[in-house]
């Protein structure tokens, strides 16, 4: 199985044996500080936090959550599961839910149930999902990811789908830009892919 996170809005798709991950710019509340800044935050081994909404609050989130999982994995002797990630982030949001805009797309892969994504929305709502998108830009890109997702893409057919729908994202939502940080999580480990704006595929529009 094979997932994919992306975050211009963010991104999670499902077919194969890795984690894809994207993000490519920063929000404090209304203000766009960046969009440089990688937003892909690993709060585990191969577990991967991909944030949508205030900068602030997600990094706040995310820094317990590591910790929630650090003693988790020293208490049960073993990595945390994906699901115990995203349930601690889930746990976090809906107990500050009046106090967070903050959601987080929560991908990863573990021994039990190999790669998998898990939507974090704002309020606390946790869901599993084959694909999934979320954030400012995933307005713009309901259609392209219904049309061409499909189960049981290989590992460059699940890059250019999630880079095409990263690009068209950006292309279109005014807080979104700047650079593509990728992640692929596998059984293996991390790797850390960065594609400039300048190399991201180019539409009509453009």
């Amino acid at each position: 199985m094979e997932k994919h996170c992306t975050d211009s809005r963010v991104k999670g798709v499902s077919t194969g044996v890795n984690v894809y991950c994207f993000y490519p710019h920063s929000l404090f509340r209304d203000y766009v500080s960046s969009k440089m800044i990688n937003k892909l935050i690993q709060v585990h081994d191969r577990i991967f936090a991909c944030i949508a909404g205030s900068l602030a609050d997600a990094q706040a989130v995310t820094k317990a959550a590591k910790f929630h999982l650090s003693f988790h994995s020293v208490q049960m002797e073993t990595p945390p599961l994906v699901i115990a990630a995203a349930s601690v982030l889930k746990d976090l949001c809906y107990k500050n839910k009046e106090e967070l805009q903050a959601g987080f797309l929560t991908a990863g892969w573990d021994k039990k149930k190999g790669p998998q994504v898990y939507v974090v929305s704002l309020g606390g709502m946790l869901i599993s999902q084959p694909v999934t998108i979320g954030g400012s830009g995933s307005t713009y890109i309901y259609g392209y990811v219904d049309a061409k997702y499909k189960p049981n893409m290989n590992r460059e057919e699940c890059l250019q789908f999630a880079t095409n729908a990263l690009a068209l994202a950006m292309g279109r939502d005014n807080v979104s830009g700047g650079v593509a940080h990728l992640v692929v999580i596998t059984e293996k480990g991390v790797e850390h892919v960065v594609v400039p704006g300048d190399k991201l595929p180019k539409f009509h529009d453009e």
